[in-house]
């Protein structure tokens, strides 16, 4: 008798072991297939205390939020993954996550309501965000950040978006401008979202007087978020300012783009175009093969094989990740993002033959053209 209760115990102890493991593998199978893939674990046996064993995963997992145009700027859809190339340190990295699916996005719009936004502004970007609307996924949340002296949560996590429309047209210019702070607390509400693909559009002049962060703190920050920022920047601009350069750099740290609408019809058409790019980004996930968790820097290249176009495609994502990185507000997040290193450029400085008033740069300006 007791030889057989022993024999059961030991039955019993052995079916919680191996479930236990059944449980994990499954898990981690799950895992891997989620669009949007985050810091995965490789599986690990190790004995704890009691004699039981307990599987843990240690594992990294590098995600990406891809864009794919020509050189007009005209998306590129229907890519499969045998079309891209991901290099991680020069090295070719075997792509185990492709997704081009059209899933709803955490979408967070961060307004400039300070005093050098006149009500004629606010009114033209209200209309633009309609459009955006029109054209965005229907299942889209939004959240409405506005900032002036100070930032604060006008909207948070809703799907009406005709709320938001009326919300937008109810604000009143004042203050001065606290752009660093409202790009932060938006970042802190999106995270916060349903949706595992999460955006900003930052709508400014670009200049910050108010904000008690700086732009590196902030900076920081978008590099350890897996956001897409795309900044519309509205002028006109003060002498020398450098707002535009600032909106650049806040949207090439995350793989976003900037805007510079002349005009409410290029507002608009600016607006409809992040909404659709929004909608066609492609998902690549890979596991790195020379990854050591020592925070060193890795330079990330995604490129798309030449017969996909007959001209060269334009790529954008992030730059790259710190390996092993522990120091990020969400746990689960290794990948961030690292802007390139350029000195800001004002307008003046390209345009110091013409009226400082006037706006030299190009409509739709990347950090490799600031100016015309």
């Amino acid at each position: 008798m007791l030889l057989s209760q022993r024999h059961l115990r030991r039955k019993a102890s052995l079916l919680r072991f191996f479930g236990g493991i059944a449980i994990a593998i499954s898990l981690s199978a799950i895992l891997l297939a989620q669009p949007n893939p985050r810091a995965i674990e490789r599986t690990l046996l190790t004995p704890e205390a009691g004699g039981e064993a307990r599987l843990r995963m240690n594992t990294e997992v590098v995600s990406l939020t891809v864009s794919v145009s020509d050189q007009e700027g005209r998306f590129l859809p229907g890519l499969t993954k045998q079309d891209f190339k991901v290099m991680d340190d020069h090295v070719i990295e075997e792509i185990s996550h492709f997704s081009e699916a059209d899933a709803p996005a955490s979408v967070g719009i961060v307004f400039d309501l300070s005093s050098s936004m006149s009500a004629g502004k606010i009114n033209r970007a209200r209309e633009a965000l309609a459009r955006f609307i029109q054209t965005s996924h229907q299942e889209d949340e939004y959240f409405l950040i506005g900032f002036r002296d100070h930032a604060e949560v006008l909207l948070s996590g809703t799907r009406d978006s005709e709320a938001l429309l009326q919300r937008v047209a109810s604000l009143r210019p004042e203050g001065e401008t606290a752009l660093y702070d409202g790009v932060a607390l938006a970042l802190r509400q999106v995270s916060q979202g349903r949706y595992a693909k999460r955006a900003l559009i930052v709508i400014s002049d670009g200049e910050d007087n108010r904000s008690r962060i700086t732009y590196n703190q902030v900076r920081r920050q978008l590099q350890e978020a897996d956001v897409t920022i795309w900044t519309v920047l509205i002028g006109p601009l003060l002498p020398r300012s450098n707002g535009g350069a600032v909106m650049d750099k806040l949207a090439a740290v995350s793989g976003g783009k900037s805007f510079f609408p002349r005009n409410a019809e290029k507002m608009s058409e600016d607006f409809e175009q992040i909404a659709l790019e929004l909608r066609r980004q492609y998902s690549i996930g890979y596991s790195p093969s020379n990854l050591a968790a020592d925070g060193k820097w890795h330079r990330i290249k995604v490129e798309v094989a030449p017969a996909v176009t007959a001209t060269r495609a334009v790529v954008r994502t992030r730059t790259g990740y710190y390996a092993g990185m522990s120091a990020t507000r969400n746990s689960d997040v290794v990948a961030s993002v690292m802007p390139s290193k350029e000195t800001p450029v004002t307008v003046a400085d390209c345009c110091t033959e013409q009226d400082p008033m006037t706006d030299c740069r190009t409509e739709e300006f990347s950090s490799k053209s600031v100016c015309k």
